[in-house]
Formats: structure tokens, C-alpha cells, sequence
């Protein structure tokens, strides 16, 4: 009885805490550059498994690979909802017949437009390929600026912030919810990134 009443409570914040592991939030390493500059290569996050999603939150999706038969983790921004109608027109974005902001892309659609993209990414030379031809910061699969999506019910179309090279729902299609593994909420490395997403 006194090692219950000694260990009980540290034993029952540990399975707490596990469980809260298990079914509410989850740790997630970023892996390439497709979230650039919003998120980097290595970056980790806390996701929330439980949070309602909505539009323009950054998620933890399950990728499925057809030709390798492996799924994987991604991160990208959900851009459109069920049943939503998604439009790009020289990279202005609607919804809907609405314009919605992409702020988060201001920084490399400002350097394209001033041919120094390429410089950003100097790391690759495929990129700076992309970006010497590109159009506009965000096209088709197909390298249209102008494209429209008629988003089926229940699914979610996902993008990637750098959007030349990322490869997401324009190519592997949209993401039912169940694929949908959580909310990106907090970064917690680097240490001189740590906080909550925006």
C-alpha cells in the first residue's frame, strides 16, 4: 500500500502520457524543401491528431506510394476543402470565386519575380532549372499558371509553400481525411525556432 501511495501518481502520469502519445499528438520530422522558407529540411514539429483542420493549416499527411508500395509522412498546407473549388490564375489564388492571401509565399514569388530565386536555391541545380523557367511561383503539374480544381467531397488538395518544387496534390492527387494524420501546431527544433505555428 505505501508503494501505491508513493509510485501510483508518477504511474499514472506516465501511461497519461502515453496515451496522450498514442491518440492526441505525435512528434514529425521535416524531410526535404518543400515547406520552404515557412518550414525547413530537419525542422521537428508537434502535430495534434485530435484538431478540426482547416483551410491553410499546415498538416502531417499519409503519402502513398504506388510503385514502391510504402506510405510516408508529408508536410504540407491544406489549400482546398471538401468540395471546394480551387482556382490559380498567375498566382493569384481563389476559393470558391474568392481570393484568399498566400502570405506565406510573399518572400520567394517577390525573388522570382526578380530573377533571384535562383540564387535561393543554389543548393539544387534541378530548382534553379525550375525557377529560371517558371511563369509564375505556383503551376499546374503540367506548368499552366492558370488551372481550376473541383475538390471531391471528403477529400483534402495539399500544398507545399515552395511551390516549384514541391510535390503534392497537383501531381499525387487530393488526400481523404483518413490520411489526414494531424495539425501542425508547435516547432520545437531548432531551438531558436521554437514556438508555436502561425
Amino acid at each position: 500500500m505505501k508503494l501505491l501511495k508513493e509510485w501510483g501518481p508518477f504511474a499514472l502520469l506516465i501511461i497519461a502520457m502515453l496515451l496522450l502519445r498514442a491518440y492526441v499528438w505525435s512528434p514529425v520530422l521535416v524531410e526535404g524543401h518543400s515547406m520552404d522558407p515557412t518550414l525547413a529540411d530537419k525542422e521537428r514539429l508537434i502535430i495534434i491528431k485530435t484538431a478540426s483542420i482547416k483551410r491553410q493549416d499546415i498538416v502531417v499527411a499519409k503519402e502513398y506510394n504506388k510503385e514502391t508500395q510504402t506510405t510516408k509522412n508529408i508536410v504540407k498546407r491544406v489549400i482546398g476543402m471538401p468540395g471546394d473549388t480551387i482556382t490559380f490564375k498567375n498566382d493569384v489564388l481563389t476559393v470558391n470565386g474568392k481570393v484568399v492571401k498566400e502570405p506565406y509565399l510573399a518572400n520567394y514569388r517577390k525573388q522570382l519575380s526578380i530573377n533571384q530565386l535562383q540564387q535561393t536555391y543554389q543548393y539544387n541545380s534541378f530548382f534553379q532549372t525550375l525557377a529560371k523557367n517558371a511563369k509564375a511561383f505556383t503551376i499546374s503539374a503540367t506548368g499552366q499558371t492558370d488551372f481550376t480544381v473541383k475538390v471531391p467531397e471528403g477529400q483534402y488538395f495539399l500544398m507545399g509553400d515552395n511551390r516549384l518544387v514541391s510535390q503534392d496534390s497537383r501531381q499525387v492527387g487530393t488526400f481523404p481525411k483518413k490520411d489526414i494524420v494531424g495539425e501542425a501546431k508547435l516547432r520545437i527544433w531548432p531551438l531558436k525556432k521554437i514556438g508555436f505555428m502561425k
